[in-house]
């Protein structure tokens, strides 16, 4: 039986940070108590979700012509990716794919080049929703289709953006955020516990971040014994040891990477909430999503998922049943910025919040910036790493810098980053 509501929980577990941070302590949103809905209360609820997934979100009433796709390149130069596409018109606009790309490249080349190609790019809501099912693209749902569509996407956005003269984040919505509060999102779970901690506190004194995440239980495939469990009782013992270190001014958060079956998420989540933690992330495998559930009504930690998710099924499913309080698609996995905004938008209906899920290398610091400036329901913090990349850029509205745990989203046309033309220049065409 629960003791405490899910919002008493969160204000007690992240007013300090809240009173660092600068944001109001309303704007980390999520349910109260769990309960069971009735067969017509679950249909209603569906349905608005549904709703919210029928609704374009481009405007395309920014463009009152056809913006016809004439060219789509994937380009690269040693380790570093880019896309480009120009319209028939001869506007441009230039994206940096996910280090991952160059094992997905042929998907982008073979599957989804030629779709795009002679498309208008104004029924991009329309293109991602049709691409999915165009070649029976849907077997290779996942990173494998989420990271070169993102690719896409976020260059027809930034040329898009150029065009209207307009910032990414007022072509899919409204700036909400023009400061987005950063989290230090530190790994490490390999590592001894004194070491693993040594590590976590060199991470956070990088920058001037008020809010950190650590890594709770073990990846299996982060060692090929297939016998290893991680270090017994390592994660009990680092719990509080980082809450006392950091001490009650500090946000918190935890990322088990869906280690836990339920009974040791439920004992884990319990050491959190009693060192005050303010969310669980990916406590148990992210598609088990009747086990989200039960875990979310026996806790008042708030739960969060969502980074691995391919599809909207399984956002719809526990956002529906009240199972989860944080949605975090990844920007890139889930194939981009429109995807993941249905996302927040079905999530914020019911009150909950969103955290994308911010993937390493290129300008991953940037384009999450760009999307969450433009989450009506974001929550304080968001995952940062680092400002290192392979990418010689500039982001004039923006330049790379935490001050008192924030960042400044850029505000340029489209993405907002000029990418050096030398650099540019220096990459080939992708042809395979």
């Amino acid at each position: 039986m629960k003791t405490t509501n899910r919002r008493q929980f969160i204000t007690s577990a992240v007013a300090g940070g809240m009173a660092l941070s600068g944001l109001p302590l309303m704007s980390f949103r999520a349910s109260g108590s769990k309960s069971s809905f009735s067969e017509d209360e679950l249909k209603s609820r569906f349905d608005q979700l549904d709703h919210v997934l029928k609704q374009p979100v481009l405007k395309k009433k920014l463009f009152p012509e056809p913006v016809m796709i004439e060219s789509l390149e994937l380009l690269q130069y040693n380790n570093s990716y880019l896309c480009r596409v120009r319209s028939k018109d001869g506007a441009e606009g230039l994206s940096v794919a996910h280090p991952d790309i160059v094992v997905f490249a042929p998907i982008f080349t073979r599957r989804l080049r030629s779709f795009f190609i002679g498309q208008d790019a104004r029924e991009l809501d329309l293109m991602l929703e049709t691409v999915i099912r165009y070649n029976l693209n849907y077997r290779l749902e996942g990173m494998a289709l989420g990271l070169p569509l993102a690719t896409i996407e976020f260059a027809i956005l930034d040329m898009l953006g150029k065009i209207a003269g307009k910032p990414v984040a007022q072509l899919i919505g409204e700036i909400h955020n023009p400061y987005v509060g950063l989290y230090m999102a530190t790994e490490f779970r390999e590592l001894p516990l004194e070491e693993h901690f040594a590590r976590i506190r060199e991470e956070v004194a990088r920058y001037d971040v008020n809010a950190l995440k650590i890594k709770v239980g073990f990846m299996w495939g982060g060692n090929r014994d297939i016998h290893y469990r991680g270090i017994p009782g390592k994660s009990e013992k680092l719990i509080p040891m980082v809450r006392e270190f950091y001490g009650k001014n500090m946000a918190l958060y935890a990322d088990a990477n869906g280690y836990y079956d339920v009974a040791d998420a439920i004992r884990i989540g319990r050491m959190l909430e009693e060192n005050n933690y303010a969310y669980f992330e990916e406590p148990v495998m992210f598609n088990y999503f009747e086990d989200i559930k039960k875990l979310s009504d026996e806790l008042t930690i708030p739960i969060a998922n969502g980074e691995q998710d391919q599809g909207f099924y399984n956002f719809r499913w526990l956002l529906a049943h009240d199972g989860i309080d944080i949605v975090q698609p990844d920007t890139y996995y889930f194939g981009g910025f429109i995807r993941s905004m249905k996302v927040a938008l079905m999530a914020q209906i019911f009150g909950k919040t969103c955290v994308p899920h911010m993937s390493g290398g290129g300008l991953g610091f940037l384009y999450n910036a760009v999307f969450v400036s433009a989450l009506p329901n974001a929550d304080p913090h968001h995952e940062f790493k680092s400002f290192d990349t392979n990418v010689v850029y500039e982001c004039p509205t923006a330049p790379p810098k935490v001050e008192n745990g924030k960042m400044k989203a850029p505000t340029g046309p489209g993405m907002g980053v000029v990418i050096d033309p030398e650099f540019v220049a220096k990459h080939e065409a992708v042809v395979r």
